[in-house]
Order: C-alpha cells, then sequence, then structure tokens
C-alpha cells in the first residue's frame, strides 16, 4: 500500500497532467478542420476601450452553416474593432460586415493547408506529452526524497513510480487518441 504523503505526490502529478491533457483540447479546438466551429475565434481579442476582451465577451459567435461563421456584437459600435481583431488573429479569415452581422465565411482547405494543420497538431501533441513526462519525472524525484527522509520502505518508492508510470501511460495514451481524431478531421475533405 501506498504511503499518504507519496499518495499526494501522486495525485497532485494526476492533476498536472489532467490539466496538460485540457489544454491541449483547448488548443485543439482552436484548429479549423472540415466545418466551422465558434470555438475557432476563442483565441480572438479585441482591443475595446482600450484593453483587450476576449471576443466571446463582446459578441454571440455561432455557426449557422458548415462554412460559416456569425459574430452578432452586443454593441453595435464595436463592430469595426471586432473585424479587424478578427483579420489580424492570423487565422486566414476575411469577415464581411453589413452594419449588423459580421459573416465569415469559411475557405475550402487545400490538400497543403490540411498538412500544415496536421503538423501544428503533432507539435502541439508533443509538446503536450513532454509537459506530462516531465511532471513524471518531478515526482519521481519528489517521491525518491521523500523515501530517502522519511526513511519509508523501499517498495513503496517503487510502487509510487509504477502508478506514476501508469498515470502517465494513460494520459499519453489521451493525448494520442486526440490527435488521431484531429488529424482524421482536418484531413477528410
Amino acid at each position: 500500500m501506498i504511503p499518504p504523503v507519496l499518495q499526494s505526490i501522486i495525485d497532485d502529478a494526476d492533476k498536472q497532467m489532467k490539466e496538460a491533457v485540457s489544454y491541449y483540447k483547448k488548443e485543439l479546438s482552436r484548429i479549423r478542420a472540415g466545418k466551422a466551429q465558434p470555438a475557432l475565434l476563442d483565441g480572438v481579442k479585441v482591443d475595446y476601450y482600450g484593453s483587450k476582451t476576449p471576443l466571446n465577451q463582446l459578441a454571440n459567435v455561432s455557426a449557422p452553416e458548415a462554412r460559416l461563421l456569425t459574430v452578432q456584437p452586443f454593441d453595435k459600435s464595436a463592430m469595426e474593432d471586432i473585424e479587424k481583431a478578427i483579420m489580424s488573429a492570423g487565422l486566414g479569415l476575411n469577415p464581411n460586415n453589413d452594419g449588423n452581422i459580421i459573416r465569415i465565411p469559411l475557405p475550402i482547405l487545400s490538400e497543403e493547408r490540411r498538412k500544415e494543420l496536421v503538423k501544428r497538431v503533432k507539435d502541439i501533441a508533443e509538446d503536450t506529452r513532454i509537459s506530462i513526462r516531465n511532471t513524471r519525472r518531478d515526482a519521481n524525484d519528489e517521491i525518491k526524497k521523500k523515501v530517502e527522509k522519511e526513511s519509508l520502505p523501499e517498495d513503496s518508492k517503487f510502487e509510487s513510480e509504477e502508478e506514476i508510470q501508469s498515470i502517465t501511460d494513460k494520459h499519453t495514451e489521451t493525448v494520442d487518441k486526440l490527435l488521431e481524431k484531429k488529424k482524421e478531421e482536418i484531413m477528410t475533405v
């Protein structure tokens, strides 16, 4: 049985790894695949009365069609600022402002662009895996220190390290599954 002092280290590591996976999911939602998703604009910040404000706090973003996003500002005076923010966000989108609503047609992705997106998704996945492995390393180091400091049995160290490895494998597998799903989504025409 794992002593409570070591179990808390394991629980902290698990929490940090879950946060890394959660961050990866958030990043994936910002990468456009086949159809329009309001989450695509989550990273857009609008210069609104001198402060950078997230777009979703200034407007209602929806996807009425598979290749169209609409942005309905709560304050019509912010239309031009929102339009500028979308254009300068580096998403390759061209918003159309009709005075009441901003329509953003999503172009069909070229094969080359799809491959770039897959490469980006793979890079983010690798960064997430590295983060998970760093958490494992830090937790194992902490376990070794605790075992020596509190003169706990060696078996509890090995048990704890096995548990950490098991958690690491579980989270890495989740990242791999998310990666495969997103790659398939991007490459589907």
